[in-house]
């Protein structure tokens, strides 16, 4: 896990994600060594930043050679705790709950939607994607006996906060937030909030006002 005590920059640690799955697929296809240049290329970051994100754990690479593809995978999979599975409650099983169930991220190694809770009577006991479906009623109970520490919410924005408040209780440490609400949690706790909507609406904004050349080179 990342050490706190190095303090890294959030929009570092942010991307640090995006580095560890450009460089799985470099080990998959036998590739021995990358440049900085060539992350730049991958990832779509200018490879200045990606040589200061490296820079604060150490010598990641050698001058004039780039970074040995091997040691980086095996360094960004003990950093972001890849042998270490993390498991996720769901809640609220409509549209967009549904479809992160059967995706239910094939991709990670360490994170894995293990429950989902909904109030539908239909939905209760079911399974989508082997994921069980279980009543709201149990999820305190469930979320601290089972020890899950992140929660995805998916309900309707009038129930998120009250939602949120339940997920508390249950010592959840983080959230991700994708409805419109912006929630009040204790500084204990970490929320990333994702407003398709609003993101949505950026990129028309952007597409519409800025030409392609000038977001490149942002």
């Amino acid at each position: 896990m990342i050490n706190e005590t190095m303090k890294i920059p959030q929009a570092t640690a942010k991307r640090l994600p995006l580095y560890y799955r450009f460089i799985q697929n470099l080990h998959a296809s036998g590739k021995q060594r990358v440049s900085s240049a060539e992350l730049s290329e991958a990832v779509k970051v200018d490879s200045a930043t990606i040589r200061r994100d490296f820079s604060y754990f150490g010598a990641l690479g050698k001058k004039g050679y780039g970074y040995n593809v091997n040691y980086l995978l095996t360094f960004f999979r003990k950093t972001l705790d890849q042998d270490e599975l993390t498991k996720v409650a769901l809640i609220g099983v409509g549209n967009l709950g549904t479809a992160f169930l059967n995706y239910n991220f094939l991709k990670n190694n360490n994170t894995k939607i293990a429950c989902a809770f909904d109030v539908d009577p239909e939905k209760m006991g079911t399974l989508i994607g082997d994921v069980p479906i279980l009543p709201m009623d149990n999820l305190e109970e469930y979320l601290s006996n089972e020890n899950i520490p992140v929660a995805i919410l998916t309900v309707p924005a009038p129930a998120a906060q009250i939602i949120t408040d339940r997920l508390v209780k249950a010592n959840v440490k983080g959230i991700l937030n994708f409805t419109p609400a912006r929630l009040n949690v204790p500084s204990s706790i970490r929320v990333h909030h994702i407003d398709l909507a609003v993101e949505l609406q950026s990129l028309v904004y952007f597409l519409k006002h800025y030409p392609t050349e000038e977001i490149e080179a942002e």
